[in-house]
């Protein structure tokens, strides 16, 4: 995010009196504190900045800014609203058009956040047409690269509702994505023009990603492989990490298992070599799948193991489930019935205390197949709810000993389910096993939201980037926000008044803003309502 730094308004602290003087140290530290990776604090200072109160419309315009980015790092994206809206009004008020860029693109950020899309994309696109009037080409560009991220959310969270496989979207869905693909693209045009490489790298994930749920494999293979290139180049590990692992999901997709095996082999050394264990936990659990579809069961057994072992020592318990469905189904597959009932069993009592009722199921038909095969009696608790039918059980009993279990399974990647893999479009026999998504604390880059077969959860891509030198929040998840839907009256007059063709000509209300002394109000308005003749 964009923000204005306190420390290039510290020379004028001289012309101000007793009190500018307090609010410009207070909030000097505020920023101070933030840097320093202490928000909580920061705020603290920004908030008795503003009591301390000013009549410097620039230093109250940076400590808006400041605040709406610390709180959006906190992850109050409220109060974050709140003080970019502030920002937005006071840059209006002062006709300050590059700060209006600013705030307008922060408070497009913060809205998308908010899951609010259209309103971010009012807003990004204000920032666009301000940065372009200005010929500020790195302005130019983050607009581009934050509308690309707005459509490219807002396609994910419509397409989540069905849960969809990549390119079996629906249409709506597909056309935010590919307008997320047009401006993504002119990004990316815009810094190779400008020679900024890094921003290269974000912008070749991105489209990789985006290109990817609209089941472009081979265009998401192309992007992702320039994105490795860059990380490379630039010694970053972690977004080589990305980069391999997203090459993986695509490569699975394309029916090129021993091609996605070498990424996601890179993928666990580079987890290895950063100390991740919850990545190096997903790789395993994404070998070991491959692998089935290879139908190496014996290397798809290693790696299942590897992932349980690695699991239990995080005290994932969603993570033991699968390993233990995956470790079953593939010892059924070489015929060793009592090892496979062993992890069923197991896998049923994860799924019991999860409380996860497909797991159940599953786990339940399973131990039922395999007692039939070893010519055990069932007991009750291990029965399968529905009854089956004759010619039912007589197929599972023939199928079992060649082919992995596959009668209750999930309809979607996001759930882990290899379905549509294969070149001719053919289902292979491999079920995933269900359960709920676990959420690592893990941080992510912009081009990492998808990593499909090596996830465990759903994660939602955040793309924001505070001016403050931290790791940001950037995997929010929008399903555990607290969505405010209604949208305030003043809100709504700031983004009919970019809509609007005669913006610049209509009369902004200054609503109250705090920390501006009184007399400058007065002052301000007064202003505004004569340089502004034309009725709303």
């Amino acid at each position: 995010m964009s923000s204005n730094s306190m420390e290039n308004l510290a020379g004028d602290v001289q012309e101000y009196d007793g009190s500018a003087n307090m609010c410009l140290e207070l909030a000097l530290e505020g920023e101070r504190l933030c840097k320093a990776g202490d928000c909580k604090a920061g705020v603290a200072f920004f908030q008795a900045a503003i009591q301390a109160g000013t009549d410097d419309l620039r230093t109250l315009s940076a400590i808006y800014s400041q605040l709406g980015n610390a709180y959006f790092y906190l992850g109050d994206y409220g109060k974050a609203m709140q003080y970019h809206k502030h920002d937005l009004t006071l840059a209006r008020t002062m006709g300050d058009k590059l700060g209006e860029a600013k705030s307008s693109g922060n408070l497009g950020n913060t809205l998308k956040v908010m899951g609010r899309f259209d309103e971010a994309v009012v807003c990004c696109k204000r920032h666009l047409e301000l940065s372009r009037e200005l010929g500020d080409k790195l302005s130019e560009g983050r607009a581009l690269y934050n509308l690309g991220n707005v459509y490219h959310a807002k396609g994910k969270h419509i397409g989540r509702v069905g849960q969809k496989d990549p390119g079996e979207f629906s249409e709506d869905v597909k056309a935010c994505l590919q307008q997320a693909v047009t401006y993504y693209e002119e990004n990316l045009a815009l810094m190779q023009e400008l020679g900024d490489v890094a921003a290269q790298g974000r912008a070749c994930g991105n489209l990789g990603n985006t290109f990817y749920l609209l089941g472009d494999f081979a265009q998401a293979i192309h992007y992702h492989e320039e994105r490795l290139s860059i990380a490379r180049q630039f010694g970053d590990k972690a977004a080589e990490r990305r980069a391999h692992s997203n090459l993986g999901n695509s490569h699975i997709f394309m029916g090129q298992f021993e091609d996605a095996a070498h990424h996601y082999k890179r993928t666990l050394a580079l987890a290895q070599e950063l100390g991740d264990q919850a990545i190096e936990a997903q790789a395993c659990y994404s070998l070991g799948n491959t692998y089935t579809l290879l139908r190496d069961y014996e290397t798809a057994i290693e790696y299942h193991l590897r992932h349980l072992l690695i699991a239990q020592n995080l005290n994932d318990r969603v993570g033991e489930g699968r390993a233990c469905w995956s470790l079953g189904n593939a010892h059924a597959s070489l015929g060793n019935h009592e090892k496979a009932l062993n992890f069923a069993k197991k896998h049923l009592e994860i799924s019991k205390e999860l409380n996860d009722p497909m797991g159940e199921a599953t786990s339940k038909m399973n131990i039922s197949d395999l007692k039939k095969i070893l010519n055990m009696p069932e007991s009750p608790e291990e029965s399968p709810d529905t009854p089956t039918s004759k010619s039912s059980k007589s197929d599972s009993l023939n199928s079992l000993g060649s082919q992995q279990l596959h009668r209750v399974r999930r309809e979607s990647m996001e759930q882990l389910s290899l379905i549509k893999m294969t070149p001719d479009g053919k289902r292979p026999t491999l079920s995933l096993p269900p359960g709920k998504p676990t959420t690592p604390n893990k941080n992510e880059d912009d081009d990492s939201f998808f990593d499909l077969l090596s996830r465990f959860q759903s994660k939602r891509m955040d793309d924001q980037r505070c001016s403050l030198n931290l790791d940001n929040k950037e995997n929010t998840n929008m399903a555990n926000l607290q969505l405010n839907n209604e949208t305030p009256d003043d809100l709504i007059d700031l983004i009919a008044g970019m809509q609007s063709k005669r913006m610049d000509e209509q009369r902004v209300s200054l609503p109250h803003l705090p920390g501006l002394q009184t007399t400058s109000l007065r002052r301000l308005t007064a202003t505004n309502s004569n340089a502004n003749s034309i009725p709303d």
